[in-house]
């Protein structure tokens, strides 16, 4: 086999189709963010696509906590947690997470990808006879943990508590089931009804599984998700979440019963097998936690921001998506004409916003996915207005999402 060839062939599809991904050479600068540093074209530039939801990835505690921690136990964690990566910054930090989630105990991996895979594979393979349930618009981590779970699983439709009971009514009563959905879905913005899912699951005696990635830090009196705001975190059996998004770091994990989180830490291969995080990530996690807790005032910036921003992309007839949180999609519906207006954007007016394409959303389903930060000013939101109105204008882009 012409093993170049083949490689050079299925890349240049790519290319044709305009779903090649090209990685900007990015410079955040740190207390000016979302600014930052194109070195491409050696221009500022501002940032409209980052999970970086609050800024935390720069705040001041933060970055000392990790200075601090580099200074007293060096770079890396030595090892798997197994052998020699454990140490006391990762106990502080599980003991944070599961205080956070109101949870007896938590599970830190390295990151919310692999806290995903890694548990639902344990989970799926380990319980005899396990039955999963899973939203059908639930994250790749997901469905790969599902798939290698290689248990029975049905897909219910999104977000569609009947299908969920129709679904679980159908099945033995007596084999273990585990329903699986995310709180805030991160390319169309809306939110599950997380209780009555739980309640659903609960009446047939599943156990229930939640995603709570792109609400984590941003949602809540404490910034514990979706379930902290809507009052049902006692309805959910297992939280997982991320520390790289609201909380500004890398890292994922997984909160609930010590037994469960026991259960994972003993079979999940992904964790067992994997180097931990190094000690000044932890660190800072704890320092991004335990000051996000109190910053109310950080969470409704946040929100009046993406609330302005819809605002004012409707009252420019840019066809914004419904969203019911902070993410807010711009809908485009062609690969080739998605990435010329992300292309634009950066040459025309120094917007950073990345295309989403296939196969993160469906074929048709081609988007610009905005995320405004509290940082980002009424100045930054016009500018980017402004510059999305003159692309529209120059490419053939439908008005109507």
């Amino acid at each position: 086999m012409d093993y170049e060839g083949f490689f050079k062939t299925r890349l240049g599809a790519l290319r044709a189709e305009g779903r090649y991904r090209v990685f900007a050479d990015l410079e955040r600068k740190a207390g000016s963010f979302p600014q930052a540093l194109d070195h491409q074209s050696g221009k500022d530039i501002t940032v409209w696509c980052s999970n970086d939801y609050i800024g935390m990835g720069q705040h001041p505690a933060v970055r000392a906590a990790m200075h601090e921690a580099i200074d007293r136990a060096g770079a890396g964690a030595g090892g798997t947690r197994n052998i020699s990566g454990t140490t006391h910054y990762h106990v502080q930090l599980e003991q944070e997470l599961a205080s956070l989630h109101e949870k007896p105990a938590a599970l830190v991996f390295t990151s919310g990808y692999v806290a995903n895979e890694a548990a639902l594979a344990t989970l799926a393979s380990q319980m005899p006879g396990c039955i999963v349930y899973s939203d059908a618009l639930n994250h790749a981590s997901m469905i790969e943990g599902i798939r290698h779970g290689r248990a029975e699983k049905h897909i219910f439709k999104h977000n569609d508590t009947a299908d969920l009971a129709r679904l679980l009514a159908q099945a033995d009563p007596a084999r273990p089931k585990l329903v699986v959905f995310e709180s805030v879905y991160s390319m169309d913005g809306d939110i599950a009804p997380i209780g009555e899912l739980c309640d659903i699951a609960h009446r047939y005696g599943a156990m229930t599984y939640l995603d709570e990635v792109h609400a984590v830090g941003l949602y809540g009196a404490k910034g514990a998700g979706v379930a902290e705001r809507d009052g049902v975190v006692d309805k959910v059996d297992i939280i997982q979440g991320t520390l790289a998004k609201g909380f500004g770091l890398i890292g994922g994990y997984v909160a609930g019963s010590t037994g469960m989180v026991d259960f994972i830490r003993s079979h999940a291969p992904g964790f067992i097998f994997t180097s931990s995080l190094p000690p000044a990530i932890c660190a800072g996690a704890v320092a991004s936690i335990r000051y996000v807790k109190s910053a109310r005032d950080l969470r409704e910036r946040h929100q009046e921001r993406a609330a302005l921003l819809k605002r004012r992309l409707r009252e420019a007839n840019l066809p914004v998506m419904p969203s019911a949180s902070h993410i807010v999609p711009v809908f485009v519906g062609n690969a080739q004409l998605c990435k010329e207006a992300s292309d634009a954007l950066m040459e025309r007016h120094s917007i950073y916003v990345q295309p989403i394409n296939y196969p993160t959303v469906p074929h048709g389903g081609e988007r610009l996915r905005l995320t405004p930060t509290p940082q980002h000013s009424d100045a930054d939101i016009e500018k980017l207005v402004a510059a999305l109105t003159d692309v529209w204008a120059r490419l053939p882009i439908r008005r109507v999402a």
